[in-house]
């Protein structure tokens, strides 16, 4: 039902102070953001590292949905993303086991379909589930470009294999050169 953690969602109330802190300090790469005016925030994706992700969201107003959230705090853990195959079998295990949820929203174009499940029902942990493809949600500069799924960049004493991760992005490896012969060689018996 739950292929992975996508992100944690972070809701600060000073945007700048929080995007010098993740990106100056912990070297976030900034990926994909939008503006929901109805719900008065904006939401921003960071990826880290091996492409584990932090979502920013901040209000842009006052009658934002965070206002509750943020009311006596600075920022906080709002809700953790789980990808998922297919929403509506997530949805219906959930039915099946009683579980309930709320927010089932599918966005136009298919691009990301998503439930969440309160936290009085989840342990303390507002939870949402979606339905997308993780590469649409990231910057260029952490993803392959459309048909491919992997990169060989050899150095004199070493060899970077990068391939496409199951989050989207690149997952890359340094190998010696000792390393990459055997890694050829174990392909090559694949055969």
């Amino acid at each position: 039902m739950i292929s992975r953690i996508d992100h944690v969602s972070i809701a600060v109330r000073d945007y700048e102070k929080a995007e010098r802190f993740f990106r100056d300090v912990l070297g976030v790469v900034q990926g994909a953001a939008a503006e929901d005016p109805n719900m008065k925030y904006v939401w921003r994706i960071c990826s880290l590292g091996d492409l584990s992700r932090l979502e920013l969201l901040n209000p842009t107003g006052d009658g934002s949905f965070l206002d509750g959230f943020l009311k006596n705090r600075d920022g906080g853990v709002h809700h953790i993303t789980l990808q998922t195959p297919d929403i509506l079998t997530a949805r219906k295990v959930l039915d099946d086991n009683g579980i309930p949820y709320f927010g089932y929203h599918e966005y136009p174009g298919g691009v990301w379909k998503e439930l969440f499940i309160h936290p009085r029902d989840a342990f303390g942990v507002l939870i949402q589930i979606a339905e997308f493809t993780p590469d649409d949600w990231l910057a260029d500069s952490v993803k392959f470009p459309k048909g491919s799924r992997w990169s060989v960049e050899k150095s004199a004493d070493s060899v970077r294999l990068s391939i496409a991760h199951p989050g989207g992005g690149k997952a890359t490896v340094e190998l010696s050169a000792e390393e990459a012969k055997r890694l050829a060689g174990d392909l090559t018996k694949t055969r």
